[in-house]
């Protein structure tokens, strides 16, 4: 069977399923946009809020006033304006009376309103509200004046704002959130004194940008405090409508002590993160202590109360407390980031909103709001005054008018004859004639006459208001100057300079830690207190498990934060943070270092340094076996790539073998294996400045057989104390021992194969030029090839050494223990070694660990 268009019945409208779905929908994402999700940009507020503070006025919930049930409030809004679901009333009415919701609560609540630990507020019919004097006084005041539009309820029975008279900028000043089809919106709360400041600069300066109101508006200011961490996100919020906004809790370490326990370290947190559930927060840290994903946390208990907030996190023994902090802000809503986007409803439509935008919006609507109030108080005032003329009229004729109506036969003749004799309208005539008779005396007569021109100015007055814009924004500035005065508090959050990032580094405390590297490639990382320290002539530990082919090549002590540079015999360095490298027990073998770096097989790392930061004034001295030095500067180093970076260009058969940092006032000393070493200064004129791709210049002048050893840097400090000789003349050597030794450092440290070893001071070791043959540094105790220099390093009286054998044998001890000699003593014996080991090479530990109470900066 089939149908004719005209077989449809007229009531049928035809229509294509997809144009009906896209206006169907189009219709239902509009009416939750503007009608349910978003705020309106000119009084801040979505329908229900404003249904709500409108109903409570209507009710006369002033602040002044008891406080009534919750339950009629909501009942009142449901039958008359909203006719949605009671809980989603309820649950508006609670939001506005919470102070960790709301920077400026609107609603006063009178009982259980819920937490900040997400607790529920009490059922309505228990809870009592009434409205705060801000909603009052910044809101619902002049409603009555014909201020703002009303229309129709949902049925068509009572008539309600579409906007409410808002004299603040009540949007920015609580801010909003809220999700629509397609669209979300998220406000972030101001200061109500900031707010007025910025509104006030662009009455008197319409041209600032929004990067001039910050100066008055810094940043949002949100009711739990915290700190707000860098500018970054607020300028973009500001400038774009969208930015990322980082909060962050404010913690203190604090020292606990109580009776019969010993001090702990706390972290004790007093502020949280924007809309942070503090019960929910103390359950993630929980749950991270017991998988083991944060260490060092022994008690987390709640204080908070009436006072404060006041969450108490113990700390073990060991803990670092920055470090915990850090893992705590990386890992819970300790920390958080505020996704600011300024989405409002401006005439109807959604916009994006900056800061300069969202005040004139404001300002926009408060001239309208101004303009129509002072429109309405006019009008009011000529209807009164006009009665007023009529009455002075009457007065003027007193005993003809009271003749006239004596001889009226009824009230509308009385009317009609009156406005007939003296030309008054029908209301001046009714007002005559309901005149009491009272208001005949000479007294009344004089408060009417003043009445009367009491109105005649305020007439004029209204009138100059609505010419001249410039007496608008007068009244703008003073009304919210005297909510400034009224309601006005200080700021909570505070905006710090920091972007927020937490690093790996943030993570990891900045212990003391040694670097063992090996010859065939295996490195690891310990703790300085795996070796305790030792008296000289001591056996040493054991430091590595060392396969028999196999032997230490570097060892060097640094700071986890360090960032370790490694130099290859190819000339090629490469970086990886201290804290990156794997640690190892004593008796581990260690990592193969060509799992950390992109080192090719044929190379060999020869040198590593340890680099806190890279100085502008420092640079590097590289040294290769054939002898050929050059200096570069360290920050030719900052930006190493993952495959490496070319330090020195290498003659033939010739190796990168010792890299050392120095400064231009600084000196160098170099030795050699049989003995020899030279010192020269550091300066350009001995070794000018040179790139990365060069060779650099010859250092010592060596014997035959003879190779070199070992470099160290010595400080200018004591640098300048020596007289420079241009020639390098062997001095006489000096046989005596020196028993004691006046001096307070530095001193050159010799140490030879065979475990032998002396501190020689520095002084004994003259100033020469570069590519001389040197000084006699040390004599040894056999005659045979076998006792060789195995390391000459620069050391302090506070200075700590460690040794370390081809074996891996490692002795730690200090360098005060070592005897002072002189430059032909022989040494005495630092270490004990096995009759096929032998020393090769010496690390010094640097100075300042968290060991001695320090606490790391990050």
């Amino acid at each position: 069977m089939t149908f004719s268009p005209e077989a449809v019945p007229e009531r049928i409208i035809p229509t294509e399923l997809r144009e009906e779905i896209s206006r169907s929908y189009l219709e239902y994402a509009m009416s939750v946009i503007v009608g349910r999700a978003l705020p309106d940009a000119r009084d801040g507020l979505k329908p229900v809020h404003r249904r709500i503070l409108y109903a409570m006025h209507e009710l006369g919930l002033s602040a002044d006033r008891p406080f009534r049930k919750c339950a009629r409030v909501v009942g009142e809004v449901l039958g008359k304006y909203h006719p949605h679901g009671d809980s989603a009333v309820y649950d508006a009415l609670v939001r506005m009376a919470q102070d960790f919701s709301m920077r400026h609560p609107l609603v006063n609540g009178h009982g259980n309103f819920g937490s900040i630990d997400n607790d529920p507020p009490a059922a309505m019919r228990y809870t009592e509200c009434r409205l705060q004097a801000l909603a009052s006084d910044a809101l619902l005041q002049d409603i009555e004046q014909e201020t703002v539009d009303f229309g129709d309820n949902f049925d068509g029975s009572q008539q309600e704002p579409l906007v409410l008279p808002a004299r603040l900028p009540q949007l920015l000043l609580n801010g909003s959130s809220g999700i629509a089809v397609g669209m979300a919106t998220n406000i972030p709360p101001h200061n109500l004194g900031e707010l007025v400041d910025g509104v006030i600069a662009l009455i008197h300066r319409p041209d600032l940008s929004d990067r001039d109101l910050m100066q008055y508006i810094p940043g949002p200011d949100f009711p739990t405090g915290g700190h707000i961490l860098g500018r970054g996100g607020i300028r973009d919020a500001y400038t774009t409508g969208r930015g990322s906004i980082t909060l962050r809790a404010i913690a203190s370490i604090e020292t606990l002590e109580a009776p019969g326990r010993p001090p702990r370290e706390a972290i004790i947190i007093t502020e949280l993160p924007y809309q942070t559930n503090k019960s929910a927060l103390m359950e993630k840290i929980a749950e991270l202590v017991n998988d083991k994903k944060i260490d060092g946390i022994s008690d987390l208990r709640d204080e908070s109360d009436r006072d404060g907030i006041r969450v108490v996190i113990e700390l073990k023994r060991d803990a670092y407390p920055r470090v915990v902090l850090n893992n705590l802000y990386k890992q819970t809503p300790l920390q958080i980031n505020f996704g600011a986007n300024m989405l409002a409803i401006v005439n109807g439509e959604p916009q994006l909103l900056t800061l300069k935008r969202f005040l004139e919006v404001f300002l926009e609507f408060r001239e309208e709001a101004i303009a129509r109030r002072t429109r309405y108080n006019l009008r009011k005032a000529e209807e009164r005054d006009h009665l007023l003329q009529g009455l002075l009229i009457a007065l003027d004729h007193l005993d003809a008018v009271i003749h006239l109506i004596r001889q009226a036969s009824d009230t509308t003749l009385a009317r009609q004859e009156l406005m007939a004799t003296y030309s008054l309208s029908e209301l001046q005539a009714d007002a005559i004639l309901q005149m009491q008779l009272r208001r005949l005396t000479a007294l009344e007569a004089e408060k009417i006459q003043r009445e009367h021109e009491d109105l005649q100015r305020q007439i004029a007055d209204l009138n100059d208001i609505l010419a001249h814009r410039q007496r608008v924004l007068e009244i703008i500035e003073t009304e919210v100057t005297q909510l400034k005065t009224k309601f006005a508090t200080p700021r909570r959050s505070e905006i710090i300079q920091d972007d927020g990032d937490i690093t790996d580094m943030d993570l990891i405390a900045n212990e003391k830690s040694v670097i063992l590297v090996t010859q065939q490639g295996y490195i690891k990382r310990m703790a300085v207190d795996t070796f305790e320290s030792q008296s000289r002539d001591g056996r040493g530990r054991k430091g590595a498990q060392i396969k028999e082919d196999d032997q230490v090549e570097h060892f060097f002590g640094c700071n986890d934060h360090d960032r370790i540079l490694f130099f290859s015999d190819r000339g090629v360095a490469y970086a990886l943070p201290a804290y990156q490298i794997p640690t190892g027990s004593r008796n581990a073998r260690g990592t193969p270092i060509v799992q950390l770096l992109p080192i090719p097989r044929e190379e060999k790392i020869t040198s590593v340094i340890a680099v806190q930061e890279f100085s502008e004034d420092e640079y590097l001295v590289m040294l290769t076996r054939k002898g050929f030095i050059k200096k570069t500067a360290l920050s030719a180093f900052s930006n190493i790539r993952t495959n490496g970076l070319i330090a020195i260009s290498l003659e033939d058969a010739d190796e990168l073998r010792w890299v050392r940092r120095t400064r231009e006032e600084d000196s160098i000393i170099i030795g050699s294996r049989k003995g020899m070493a030279i010192h020269f200064r550091a300066s350009h004129d001995q070794l000018r400045p040179l790139s990365r791709a060069t060779r650099g210049v010859k250092s010592m002048n060596l014997r035959a057989g003879d190779e070199l050893v070992g470099m160290d840097i010595l400080p200018a400090a004591i640098v300048n104390t020596f007289a420079h000789s241009p020639e390098a003349e062997e001095m006489e050597d000096i046989d005596e021992t020196l028993e004691t030794d006046t001096s307070d450092g530095p001193w050159v440290l010799v140490i030879t194969t065979n475990g032998f070893g002396k501190r020689v001071p520095v002084q004994q070791f003259r100033l020469q030029n570069r590519a001389g043959m040197g000084l006699t540094a040390t004599k040894f105790k056999a005659k045979s090839e076998e006792d060789q220099l195995a390391a000459l390093r620069i050391v302090n009286a506070e200075d700590e050494l460690m040794i370390v054998t081809s074996r891996g044998i490692i002795i730690r001890q200090s360098v005060v223990a070592i005897s002072s000699q002189s430059r032909s003593a022989t040494g005495v014996r630092l270490q004990r070694l096995d009759e096929d080991d032998a020393i090769v090479t010496a690390a010094i530990l640097p100075p300042g660990t968290m060991e001695d109470g320090e606490e790391d900066d990050h």
